[in-house]
């Protein structure tokens, strides 16, 4: 007699392989020049690459503290106080997590309880939604329209309730590339202040902000950073995604309830890495402070090969992601039009609607600019002839 195979209830029985995935895949069995996934076609900085090897050889190989090694925090702690003029305990305050994906995860986790709504603004990154579902949370979605995705407040405020526990925003905003300003965390205090609401603020893409007035952080909020976690990225800041380490930062309370969740999530994060990581912020802080200009130029150039397409570009204030509208070139919806211009022009995109959970009628795709001079002419190049 066979015996059944046991095949658990799925947690999340809609969710397959992201898109991200799928069209990397894609990509490589049709040897297509990959803009889709966000990640850099370069290395990272020589020094932090040094460093890692010289920590490895000295013997910096063992488990490292739950909080992440003193070192990093305090440098954390010492580049949060000069961009936004206030300084976190490093101690309570500063966590340093597998990559920014676990943050937003643990601050999930510790922050809703079942029953509990989150607010989120569609098109939103694609791990918010799941993670509040596995702490039975309800995602309430308010949607951005293009070209600007500005956020209505007076929307926002509506749908606040009182079972409202917390507000999921991202800037910049990946996928939109839209920054938000000093005016909308004053709007969104307006709103939440006599709730008892919390707030994540996935600010990955802080240093990658092309906004005269810079990146406008929760942090730099004195009243919405009592009651605020905000989530970076050393991956998305030193060009090295594989290492996939981030932190988040938020008052002691808060951060205590994170800690408890990442302490059994994944306890400890690379030690070597974060070490040299410490080591590059204290010795070339001018990295991060000269990122905008980095991707502004690869931004500008990637624009102007791109003006004589067909394509329509939208407006680009931060991250390292250009939306094209495409509605000149096809009437495909866009997961079909993304598929199709893989397989059949050589260049991977990513379609806006997968980062919505309503109908997203708008013809947009997201390219990623994060690459070398030669990958960007020749993508563009491919698309011109469309």
């Amino acid at each position: 007699m066979t015996q059944k195979a046991l095949i658990p209830e799925s947690k999340l029985p809609a969710l397959g392989t992201t898109i991200f995935t799928q069209m990397s895949a894609l990509a490589a069995q049709h040897q297509a020049i990959n803009l889709s996934q966000g990640f850099p076609d370069f290395d990272g900085p020589a020094l932090l690459q040094e460093r890692l090897a010289w920590h490895v050889a000295n013997g910096a190989n063992q488990y490292a503290p739950m909080t992440g090694v003193q070192a990093l925090r305090e440098a954390v702690a010492d580049k949060t106080v000069e961009l936004y003029g206030y300084r976190p305990d490093a101690n309570t305050d500063i966590t340093v997590t597998a990559g920014a994906t676990e943050a937003l995860y643990a601050a999930i986790t510790a922050l809703v309880r079942p029953g509990d709504e989150v607010i989120c603004f569609d098109p939103s990154y694609d791990s918010y939604a799941p993670a509040v579902a596995l702490s039975g949370g309800v995602v309430k979605r308010i949607a951005l329209q293009p070209p600007q995705f500005r956020v209505d407040w007076q929307a926002f405020t509506a749908l606040l309730s009182p079972r409202t526990r917390l507000v999921i925003l991202n800037t910049p905003h990946n996928p939109s590339a839209t920054v938000w300003q000093k005016s909308d965390f004053a709007a969104l205090w307006q709103a939440i202040a006599q709730h008892e609401i919390y707030v994540l603020s996935d600010e990955v893409y802080e240093h990658i902000c092309f906004a005269d007035e810079g990146h406008a952080s929760v942090l730099a909020h004195p009243q919405l950073r009592e009651r605020a976690v905000a989530v970076s990225s050393f991956g998305k800041t030193f060009h090295m995604t594989g290492w996939k380490i981030g932190y988040s930062v938020a008052p002691a309370a808060l951060s205590a309830e994170i800690r408890k969740v990442h302490q059994y999530l994944t306890f400890a994060v690379n030690t070597p890495a974060q070490l040299a990581i410490a080591d590059m912020l204290r010795a070339q802080p001018e990295h991060y402070r000269e990122l905008p200009d980095f991707y502004r130029t690869r931004r500008d150039r990637f624009i102007q090969a791109l003006a004589s397409s067909r394509f329509e570009i939208l407006p680009c204030e931060g991250t390292y992601f250009l939306l094209a509208d495409y509605s000149a070139i096809s009437d495909l919806d866009d997961v079909s039009f993304c598929q199709w211009l893989t397989k059949e022009v050589g260049v991977a995109a990513i379609p806006l609607s997968v980062f919505c959970a309503d109908t997203f009628p708008h013809k947009l795709i997201r390219l990623c600019f994060a690459k070398q001079e030669t990958t960007l002419d020749a993508a563009a190049e491919r698309l011109c002839k469309l």
